[in-house]
């Protein structure tokens, strides 16, 4: 298989935990790509022009992250990262929409800052921030509901609060999210947590 992949995307990085947690990142190889280069032939692997996208040993292209994951799970026999049924499945699958949607507003923040400034809207990036921490306070009210292993939604948050401290540092989201961040310190301690801990160039 072949990842494309940008080094500071958190949608990548949920890619790449889900690898090292089933056990098949050394299977994978790892090509780098710019999507905002002119030059990047990323179009031929995912036409909509984002990372990651995932070629498959039979050529066959996955992209979006949550697709991935849920692709590379089918792949080992090991504990699922998506339960098949029940209620665990759909906490797990809720966890991941909820942090897919902070991952979204918070890359559109980044994206908005590298417009020129005065073309950047004011109001729609208080409108992703603040969808964010409301997201966030909903999520240290339902702390004692998370698993402390890894599945589909835990992923999903761990590499969102991680993106946030890498992007936004500034905003100390741990400050009045007690239970929430005792969480997170807990899970970034994992093995492919640590792998995956992106920096900024």
């Amino acid at each position: 298989m072949k990842l494309r992949y940008s080094p500071t995307s958190p949608f990548v990085r949920k890619v790449t935990v889900t690898l090292h947690e089933i056990g098949l990142i050394e299977g994978v190889e790892m090509i780098v790509t710019n999507v905002s280069d002119p030059a990047s032939d990323i179009a031929k692997d995912n036409p909509v022009g984002k990372v990651p996208a995932l070629i498959a040993d039979d050529g066959a292209v996955y992209m979006e992250s949550a697709m991935i994951c849920e692709y590379l799970d089918s792949l080992h026999d090991g504990p699922k990262l998506i339960p098949a049924e029940g209620p665990a499945r759909w906490r797990a699958l809720r966890l991941q929409a909820l942090c897919d949607g902070i991952l979204d507003s918070a890359v559109g923040r980044i994206q908005e800052t590298k417009r020129p400034e005065e073309k950047q809207w004011d109001g729609l990036h208080k409108r992703r921030r603040t969808g964010i921490e409301r997201t966030l306070d909903l999520l240290e009210s339902e702390v004692g509901d998370l698993d402390d292993e890894a599945n589909a939604g835990t992923i999903a948050l761990g590499c969102a609060l991680g993106y946030h401290e890498l992007r936004f540092p500034d905003e100390a989201w741990r400050g009045n999210r007690p239970k929430l961040a005792a969480w997170y310190e807990k899970f970034a301690a994992r093995p492919s947590m640590r792998a995956t801990e992106p920096k900024l160039p």
